[in-house]
């Protein structure tokens, strides 16, 4: 039986369908109805208020094989033979990889140890990343292929070719030579999701300024600590972006912060949506002004950068509360990016890639901009909301377009897993061969669902684990591997990863431990911008013995060798003396049929030194009861144990997350100790 709405614009008619016919209030909309009717109950989904299939296997045990057509294309045929000789010989191996880029002059040497923790890729080579990411395309049939396509939240879409997409960038690189940027000098950018932004990055690697992108979403007070931090004089922003069908305005935000930056001289803006701002003589400067100029020439030459010059900053939130901007540099970052993409997510030269961050992220930078580029890739950017105006907006993407690979994170899987099956269903996305998951530890339910409803069960997951410090992939499956639901599987090629304790000794296989890196990679970050000491006390200091990169994460490793990503170190839970990942503790927690996501967090107690105590999103259809949280605890003690027996549970319409998607646990703790919340320049809105 299947139960639909009478609002369904296209209902298809069965026998044994049943109709709702809601009497509508003046205040409710026709989409919000629609929205809370068809996504409890249409298609073939009306079992999800009970269960869902998904959910009948919680085996995380269970191995997912790829196909054997996904196998006979593969880029990449065999991993242990060609990992094992890659860490046996490294520098052999990202040589191979470089030769696969255009160069001005090839490197002296690969690898320079001589200043560990200060390694540096490619030593003496003479590149630019748009060399390889716009310029040898130009050379070949690439130059008429589509580089870009984009479609706004309101349904407008701009393309680009590779052609197309060189004279904008040569466009914008010549406004910021008349504006007196310079080589080494840091430009802020600050932006929605339109293609301007990813303009804007190429024409300051272009010209060889550094770009510092700060996510669209951040209040005038941390753009201002970045502007100031990296002391940018020109900033580049829009008039404002669309989000759930609203306008965010980003300049007026850029207004304030100029007042709180003094090393702010000029502001390059584009007219995105019209609202009104205010512009100052001498300061703020209109982009379609400044294009109809002859200063905006359609040819700019691209400067030549030794490798280990800086490409980009990005900040990253740090332990104490500063946010701290790491640095990566043209060479060694050109190299990994468009290595790890090519081999990972196995491009081909038909396929159109949609990688669902935001370019002000580093998956953005790696996986958006820079890595898909350098391999000629056809990319897909999208401004708004995965649900504007429904739950399908995604998927009807997907299907007019015909994207192959959809790269994106587990906070967004579970939003629209929150939606039922029914959303996927309703289009043709059968273009898909293959799906990716970052930022955050998947759990296994998100991950089967990610697999059955919109992989169909054909899609390789691609699981990766990697940070803003690594710059790309450490941790991923390649399309071939046998896959874990949860586990990230093994480490790139290259890559010595390992789970340790305290002290450096390897742990036992299935035991929780730190997660190391004991090799460098040419993808790593060449530091911390104007802190080399804090560089070495955050990542090197506790096993510079050894050596070893600490990532901050803790880590578990099983018998075949595959890594299941805990969290956070500081994101462990410690109960009568035993180790409880809030991940784990999270991932047992979204098995339960009533939950769309929950937050673990660690609370004083008498006898436990710590209780656990969880924060709960329902799914439609679930009301909040002293008897739905009595099962929810049952649930946890079930398929847990009893030490991880939550004290309480309270349910919310929302986690507080960064705008990158990471719940902020600090946040909760506080609010639960009746505690000041500290910094929340980060917090989404």
């Amino acid at each position: 039986m299947c139960i639909k709405s009478a609002l369904c614009f296209d209902p298809v008619l069965a026998k044994d369908d049943i109709y709702l016919f809601p009497l509508l209030k003046p205040e409710v909309s026709i989409q919000k109805l629609y929205q809370q009717i068809v996504v409890c109950f249409a298609g073939n989904n009306y079992s999800l208020l009970k269960s869902s299939p998904a959910m009948e296997n919680n085996s995380d045990e269970k191995i997912y094989y790829p196909s054997q057509a996904v196998i006979e294309q593969a880029n990449v045929q065999e991993y242990e033979k060609l990992y094992n000789w890659s860490v046996e010989n490294p520098e052999q191996f990202w040589a191979e990889q470089a030769d696969s880029l255009k160069w001005y002059k090839k490197w002296d040497q690969v690898l320079d140890r001589s200043n560990p923790p200060f390694f540096s890729w490619f030593v003496g080579g003479k590149t630019n990343i748009i060399l390889n990411a716009i310029d040898r395309h130009l050379e070949n049939a690439n130059r008429n292929k589509l580089a870009l396509i984009w479609e706004g939240e309101p349904g407008d879409v701009r393309t680009f070719s590779y052609h197309a997409l060189n004279r904008e960038v040569c466009q914008f690189a010549n406004i910021l030579k008349s504006m007196g940027a310079k080589k080494g000098e840091v430009i802020t950018i600050y932006m929605p999701q339109i293609p301007e932004q990813i303009i804007a990055m190429l024409a300051c690697a272009k010209i060889g300024a550094v770009h510092s992108v700060v996510y669209g979403g951040f209040s005038h007070e941390a753009l201002a600590d970045r502007i100031n931090d990296a002391n940018s004089r020109i900033v580049i922003t829009a008039d404002g972006g669309y989000r759930r069908g609203k306008v965010v305005e980003m300049k007026s935000v850029v207004n304030k912060a100029m007042e709180l930056s003094p090393t702010m001289e000029i502001c390059i803006t584009v007219k995105r949506t019209g609202v009104d701002v205010y512009m100052e003589s001498g300061r703020d400067y209109w982009l379609h002004e400044l294009k109809a100029l002859p200063i905006a020439a359609n040819k700019c030459e691209t400067e030549q950068m030794d490798s280990a010059d800086m490409l980009f900053l990005l900040y990253t939130s740090g332990s104490t509360g500063k946010p701290k901007a790491l640095v990566h540099t043209h060479g060694g970052f050109s190299v990994y990016t468009s290595t790890t993409h090519r081999m990972v997510f196995d491009i081909k030269p038909e396929d159109r890639y949609w990688c669902a961050a935001d370019p002000g992220w580093i998956t953005g930078h790696s996986y958006i901009v820079y890595g898909p580029l350098m391999n000629g890739a056809t990319i897909m950017l999208y401004e708004g909301a995965p649900t504007y105006p429904y739950p399908d907006r995604w998927w009807k993407m997907v299907e007019k377009y015909g994207i192959n690979i959809l790269y994106t994170s587990p906070t967004a899987i579970r939003s629209l897993m929150r939606f039922g099956d029914s959303w996927p269903n309703r289009n043709d996305i059968s273009s898909l061969r293959l799906l990716g998951s970052v930022g955050e530890p998947i759990s296994p339910e998100a991950w089967r669902w990610f697999y059955k409803a919109v992989g169909r069960e054909k899609c390789p997951i691609i699981d990766t684990w990697w940070q803003t410090e690594t710059g790309g992939f450490m941790i991923a499956p390649l399309p071939i591997t046998p896959l874990k639901p949860g586990s990230a599987t093994k480490p790139f090629f290259g890559n010595v990863i390992d789970v340790v304790d305290e002290k450096g000794n390897e742990v036992k296989n299935g035991e929780e431990g730190t997660l190391v890196i004991k090799t460098p990679w040419p993808g790593m970050t060449a530091g911390i911008f104007r802190d080399p000491q804090r560089f070495i006390d955050t990542y090197w200091k506790k096993y510079d013995k050894q050596g070893w990169y600490l990532t901050g994460d803790s880590a578990k490793k099983d018998k075949d060798g595959y890594f299941r990503i805990i969290g956070r170190t500081d994101d462990v839970i410690k109960v009568s003396g035993y180790r409880l990942g809030t991940a784990e503790i999270e991932s047992v927690m979204a098995n339960h049929p009533a939950i769309a996501e929950a937050a673990a967090i660690a609370l004083p107690h008498d006898l436990k030194g710590n209780c656990i105590h969880i924060v709960a999103v329902l799914r439609i259809g679930y009301t909040a009861s002293k008897e739905l949280e009595h099962e929810m605890i049952m649930h946890m003690v079930e398929h847990l144990g009893p030490i991880a027996r939550p004290e309480e549970i309270t349910f919310a319409d929302q986690l507080p997350k960064t705008r990158s998607g990471k719940i902020m646990r600090r946040v909760l703790k506080a609010r639960a100790l009746g505690l000041p919340e500290g910094d929340l320049s980060t917090l989404e809105e």
